[in-house]
C-alpha cells in the first residue's frame, strides 16, 4: 500500500478539512482578482483607442460651422462674376480643401446626401417634410447642409428636407 493509498484511507482531520476551505476560498478571491485585473486591462484599452479616436469630437463639432460660413462665401460669389473676386473665392476653395484634408486625416468625413436619395434617420436630421409631386414619401428634395462622420460615429447629421406623401 502506497502513501497515498493510506492518507485516502484515513479520515481527515478537522484542521485538514478547515485548510482546505480555506485554501479553496484563496484560491477562488485569487481567480476573481485575476479575472478583474484582465476586465481592467481590457476596459482601459478600450478607453484609451476611444480617446484616439473620439477625443477630438468637440473641436471638429465646433468647426464645422467654419466650413459651413465658407461653403456659403463660395456659393454666394459664384453667383456674382466679378473678374476681381475670383482669386478671392479660390483662396476660400483651397482653404475648404485644405479643411476637408485635416478632416479626413483625422478620421472626418462628408455625408453629402443628394437630391433624391432616401431619408436615413440614421445619417439625416429632417428640417422640414412637403408633398412635392414625382416624388415618393422619404425621398429627400433639398439640402440645407451636410452632414460629417467621425469614424463609425455621427458628428453631425446631414440637413435635408424630406417629402412626404404628394397630395
Amino acid at each position: 500500500m502506497s502513501l497515498d493509498d493510506l492518507a485516502n484511507e484515513l479520515p481527515p482531520s478537522e484542521e485538514i478539512l478547515t485548510l482546505t476551505a480555506e485554501r479553496d476560498e484563496f484560491k477562488d478571491r485569487f481567480m476573481r482578482a485575476l479575472a478583474d485585473a484582465e476586465n481592467a486591462r481590457k476596459r482601459s484599452d478600450r478607453d484609451r483607442r476611444e480617446a484616439e479616436q473620439y477625443g477630438g469630437s468637440k473641436l471638429a463639432r465646433d468647426m464645422l460651422p467654419v466650413f459651413d460660413n465658407m461653403k456659403r462665401a463660395v456659393e454666394a460669389a459664384a453667383k456674382v462674376d466679378n473678374e476681381a473676386s475670383k482669386p478671392l473665392i479660390e483662396g476660400i476653395e483651397l482653404t475648404m480643401r485644405s479643411l476637408l484634408g485635416i478632416f479626413e486625416k483625422h478620421g472626418i468625413r462628408l455625408v453629402s446626401p443628394e437630391v433624391g436619395d432616401k431619408f436615413d434617420p440614421e445619417s439625416h436630421e429632417a428640417m422640414f417634410e412637403a408633398p412635392v409631386p414625382g416624388t415618393k414619401a422619404g425621398d429627400i428634395i433639398q439640402v440645407m447642409a451636410e452632414g460629417f462622420m467621425i469614424h463609425d460615429r455621427l458628428l453631425r447629421p446631414a440637413q435635408v428636407g424630406v417629402s412626404s406623401t404628394p397630395k
